[in-house]
């Protein structure tokens, strides 16, 4: 009868709206259990990710500046015009506020061409494994160079560095080993910092390596067998003379 249709309609009124009360409930808790259960999680409450590797290198920006400037004044005057500074803000935008698992090697492209310089032909020195005695030798004879003897290489070398997608931007506590993930940010590096020092390379190379490990002086996994190598341009190199280390822990 028509005199029942209002306490109906309130009825179906009442039932759509405990069910849109019902809906709302089961997304906020979506969202609140995405939150703590999800992977990232310690970014979103403002921690840094965690991982394997270690942190950031403390004081990272002083260290890269001083080397350059240090590498500039002693090492390479003729590079007189390059800009510390101009490197040092172009590492931190490769990476700062990053997921350190995305690195890319665009990311590095205007690092590169900031700190690139042109290398000698018949002074490059490739390594695998020798990593201590190769740089003694070029320490104490100044006739070659290897990748860490460059200015790109000489500011890097031994330090650490990855983003964070939270506030600082920076992870300090740690940062992904190459297991973890291989676009990492130090991984990424040094395979473009390589690639470019091989592409670079003319007249006769020289390769140190170990020939005392068990599994073989030349390893296709390393980067000088699996990236160098690949980029030695035939063009302009002429030769490439591999020198056999031996026993390099033992006495001097």
């Amino acid at each position: 009868p028509p005199a029942a249709m209002p306490g109906s309609r309130r009825r179906q009124r009442g039932v759509l709206l405990a069910g849109i009360a019902l809906l709302l409930a089961a997304l906020v808790l979506a969202v609140v259990l995405a939150s703590v259960f999800m992977p990232g999680r310690e970014a979103a409450s403002g921690r840094p990710l965690r991982w394997q590797d270690r942190g950031t290198t403390r004081n990272l920006r002083e260290i890269v500046l001083g080397r350059c400037y240090s590498y500039l004044a002693e090492r390479h005057p003729a590079l007189g015009d390059t800009d510390c500074l101009k490197i040092w803000e172009s590492l931190k935008y490769a990476f700062i506020y990053k997921n350190p698992c995305n690195t890319t090697a665009e990311d590095y492209q205007p690092l590169m061409e900031l700190a690139s310089h042109p290398i000698p032909c018949n002074k490059s020195l490739f390594w695998s494994k020798t990593n201590d005695l190769a740089h003694r030798y070029t320490k104490s004879s100044h006739g070659f160079l290897t990748l860490e003897d460059t200015l790109l290489g000489y500011m890097f070398d031994g330090v650490s560095w990855c983003g964070d997608p939270s506030a600082p931007g920076i992870n300090y506590e740690s940062c992904p080993k190459r297991s973890e993930c291989e676009s990492n940010p130090g991984s990424v590096f040094w395979k473009t910092a390589s690639k470019r020092f091989a592409e670079a390379a003319c007249g006769v190379v020289q390769v140190m390596l170990n020939g005392s490990i068990e599994a073989g002086a030349f390893r296709s996994s390393s980067i000088f067998g699996s990236i160098e190598i690949f980029n030695l341009n035939p063009d302009k190199v002429s030769e490439i003379q591999i020198w056999l280390m031996h026993d390099i822990g033992g006495p001097q």
